[in-house]
């Protein structure tokens, strides 16, 4: 694609000690950016998000950028919504008005995104360049952490403040949220939309003035904007991750007994607390991964959702589905009578139960499996009904846009035929 133009966008809230720096190192930069990366043009827009000082005046000052001027603070991801939508560029970027950031960056930026064909370039201030707060370093290391583990792709930097965007991308990024935690939504969402996301190490120096992020409660709002994204998108993610979770617990809790069995062929009765403890988060982690396959599938529904999966939720997909999920339940159900069995003969015999605990809280466990498994099945069944309804609504629907197109066609071709007809015929 050939790429002309790129909007910057630089959404500002009470910011008079930096935005006139800012504005000015922007259209320095522009000559570097257009020459570097082959553009016709650069365009920068100003958002006064609610601005009370002398931002919007300061911004005024300057003729070469377009100013937008929000009577009320709408948030800073709507700032930049609303500067891309009235920018022109095929490329649209931000960047912060706080002065951390150096605008000839931009360059680097858009020629990573045309040459490597990217959809979101983004520049990371975990660099070795960085002059971030160790307390905000900290803060983007966990959440980059926590998204990577999720969506099983690798970001340093979720919330950074300077990006460049295809605008054709901008469809699978929306809707963003209009608050601080912007940029961490669209982080989310490209990783999960699998767009092409490209970091570039970049310089961040200290602010210019006081900053609006709250350490507690954007970091709150961050980490629910990933949850979100993940829900939306890949929700087997955060089900799996569960399940994995549960796993690990049983094995630590069971590594003692299950050695101490080996060894001596019997198991001592302060043993049944882990024995029981083991059953209820096994049962639990079985409830994770049933609810792992199921909204895989209810996530299949959505448009917006890409049909590739990773490798352990493809596994999961298929494990749980068909002719495996009929051989799971009868298998479960073997092994719960295969524990409980001897102790339904002794009891119809003798009506008393000498099995042991074990035997009890085993069979228990792989009963109640079944269950879940059944009741599983069920709601699979309901959301393939689901699928189906939708999809015949769809080609129905098609069909009738096609029948009623030919009918006006048809009609139209009856109509000049008629006026055809009708009109005089001169012959020479």
């Amino acid at each position: 694609m050939d790429y002309k133009w790129l909007t910057i966008v630089i959404p500002a809230l009470n910011e008079q000690a930096a935005i006139g720096d800012t504005i000015a190192r922007c259209l320095d930069a522009r000559a570097e950016i257009i020459h570097s990366s082959g553009l016709e043009g650069v365009e920068i827009i100003v958002v006064s998000d609610g601005s009370t000082d002398g931002t919007v005046e300061i911004a005024q000052s300057y003729d070469e950028i377009q100013v937008i001027v929000f009577e009320k603070n709408q948030g800073y991801g709507a700032a930049i919504k609303e500067g891309w939508r009235q920018g022109r560029g095929d490329l649209v970027g931000f960047l912060d008005a706080d002065g951390t950031c150096d605008p000839r960056f931009f360059s680097q930026l858009c020629q990573t995104t045309i040459s490597e064909h990217a959809d979101v370039t983004l520049g990371s201030r975990l660099g070795p360049d960085s002059q971030m707060p160790m307390i905000r370093r900290t803060g983007n290391r966990i959440f980059a952490f926590l998204l990577g583990l999720l969506c099983g792709r690798k970001v340093t930097d979720t919330a950074s403040g300077m990006r460049v965007v295809r605008r054709q991308a901008l469809k699978h990024l929306y809707p963003l949220p209009d608050g601080l935690h912007f940029t961490p939504a669209m982080s989310a969402r490209a990783l999960m939309n699998h767009l092409r996301i490209i970091e570039i190490p970049m310089k961040y120096e200290e602010r210019i003035g006081e900053s609006k992020l709250s350490a507690l409660w954007d970091g709150f709002r961050f980490l629910k904007v990933i949850g979100e994204g993940v829900l939306c998108y890949r929700p087997e993610k955060i089900f799996l991750a569960g399940f994995t979770l549960c796993v690990l617990f049983i094995l630590l809790l069971a590594a003692y007994p299950a050695e101490f069995y080996f060894q001596h062929r019997r198991l001592d009765e302060w043993m049944i607390y882990r024995f029981v403890v083991c059953q209820l988060v096994g049962s639990f982690g079985m409830m994770l991964l049933l609810a792992s396959a199921l909204t895989n599938r209810m996530a299949q529904l959505s448009s917006r959702r890409e049909e590739s999966v990773g490798f352990w939720s493809s596994i999961v997909v298929s494990l749980f589905s068909g002719k495996s999920l009929i051989f799971i339940t009868g298998l479960f159900t073997l092994l719960g009578m295969g524990f409980l069995w001897p102790g339904i003969v002794e009891y119809a015999s003798t009506r008393t139960i000498t099995l042991h605990w074990s035997r009890l809280i085993a069979g228990a466990f792989t009963l109640f499996t079944v269950m879940q498994t059944s009741i599983f099945f069920i709601l699979m069944k309901v959301v393939e009904i689901w699928s189906y309804e939708q999809t015949s609504l769809k080609n129905n629907r098609g069909e009738s846009a096609s029948a009623e197109s030919f009918e006006s066609r048809s009609t139209h071709y009856q109509k000049r035929t008629t006026s055809a007809d009708l009109s005089p015929r001169i012959i020479k």
